[in-house]
């Protein structure tokens, strides 16, 4: 069984979670600070993005890539990954922890391309370049409980993910998506099949559903419930709850709070709460 890097620094006794902001699907924020430690992650969970906020040149790398850190560097952990680490001074770092499927879905949905091209290579002490300013953000809004700050910022590092792309063939065209896209847009209140998006495309049930998971990283009808609440949170501070369900396209008030909390961590009234 894999673990998350966050389990193997909860599991250290020198190592201190400073702050901890669930986002909800697989995705999660900490800021830690750890001191005179040693480190070991062994084919983790998830992929994970790590900025230094304070301090990192007492931070050493020690399996066999041996680097010392810096302030202010990046290191991306990709799923699977494995890696010691030597802490020689006190500093401070903010983790995002997301899952392959969700970050992939969120790269697709962002740039309109196959969720496959997305490179998610290995990065140790690097200059954090475009990614900086989200992480940054994300790193304040996990200290203050500012969900909604913290989810910008996870948009703007998906739009920066956007320069390394791996070359595929097959699956849906950027067009076919799109298409999709438009048409779930104006039919969100309605009842969405299969067969409706699969006539878009021009391909049988199957085919459409195995191409658009091969290209979007995620299945249609996970998609749809994912747009029908991107809807309902813009819709938060001006409708009712029942409102929101109907309009979105929702079988009940109680099934849209429910998928509302699967996506976000939080239920709308906790959202609305925590946005203020």
């Amino acid at each position: 069984m894999r673990h998350r890097v966050d389990e193997f620094l909860s599991a250290s006794e020198r190592t201190q979670r400073l702050g901890n902001l669930p986002m909800g699907r697989g995705r999660q924020l900490a800021v830690w600070q750890n001191s005179h430690d040693e480190i070991q992650y062994s084919a983790t969970r998830g992929h994970v993005f790590s900025l230094y906020l304070n301090g990192g040149s007492g931070t050493r790398r020690v399996d066999g890539k041996v680097k010392s850190g810096a302030p202010a560097t990046l290191c991306v952990f990709p799923e699977g990954h494995s890696s010691e680490w030597q802490i020689n001074e006190t500093f401070r770092f903010v983790h995002l922890y997301v899952a392959d499927e969700l970050l992939r879905s969120a790269f697709s949905q962002v740039h309109e391309k196959d969720a496959r091209q997305l490179d998610i290579d290995e990065r140790t002490f690097v200059d954090p370049g475009a990614l900086e300013q989200p992480m940054r953000a994300m790193a304040q809004a996990t200290l203050t409980g500012d969900i909604m700050s913290a989810e910008a910022g996870f948009a703007d590092l998906v739009a920066a993910l956007g320069h390394q792309l791996v070359a595929l063939k097959g699956g849906l065209t950027r067009r076919a998506i799109r298409e999709v896209s438009d048409w779930v847009n104006a039919h969100i209140a309605e009842d969405i099949k299969l067969s409706d998006l699969a006539q878009l495309a021009g391909l049988s049930e199957f085919h459409f559903h195995r191409m658009f998971r091969q290209s979007c990283g995620m299945a249609p009808h996970a998609w749809v419930t994912q747009m029908r609440l991107m809807r309902a949170k813009d819709m938060l501070t001006s409708e009712s709850m029942a409102q929101i369900a109907l309009a979105c396209g929702f079988s009940s008030q109680g099934h849209f709070i429910r998928r509302f909390k699967d996506q976000y961590g939080v239920t709308p009234g906790q959202y609305l709460r925590l946005a203020c």
